[in-house]
């Protein structure tokens, strides 16, 4: 009887760990896809970098408060990554319109291309919850 229970629990215990490992080398293989040089020699990192980097004198106080409240519905564990990531972007849209500083316009448009496609319908309701208005950018989330 007590061999049965701990061969069965012998057995979760495999498939609980394997589970986990799995996960893990899921989100270890997605970084490792980052790191990798795309056809012009910089990485996906390299290149947020760079544009963090480029765009670092262009933030104001008030476009740090409001990247802070775009971030703020992402889980704390991912936070940090999620606003180095959408930074970059708002950073690549501000520096490409050659502006002066970084405004509430290109913050609400970095973070809609920063997006995935498939977190569309959360970020829509979390701007619309914020009464932020994105009318200008609805092109964007097609």
């Amino acid at each position: 009887m007590s061999n049965d229970f701990f061969m069965w629990f012998i057995i979760f215990w495999v498939f609980v760990l394997l589970f986990f490992m799995s996960v893990g080398g899921y989100f270890m293989f997605r970084k490792f896809l980052k790191v990798l040089p795309k056809e012009d020699g910089k990485s996906k990192l390299d290149w947020q970098n760079h544009y963090v980097d480029s765009s670092r004198h262009l933030w104001t106080e008030e476009s740090k408060a409001f990247l802070d409240q775009l971030v703020s519905p992402v889980p704390t564990a991912f936070r940090d990554i999620a606003k180095h990531s959408i930074a970059a972007r708002i950073g690549q849209v501000a520096l490409e319109a050659q502006a002066s500083e970084v405004t509430r316009e290109h913050c609400i448009e970095g973070y809609i291309l920063a997006t995935p496609r498939r977190d569309y319908r959360s970020l829509t309701s979390f701007l619309e919850k914020e009464r932020i208005d994105y009318s200008a950018y609805k092109h964007l989330l097609q």
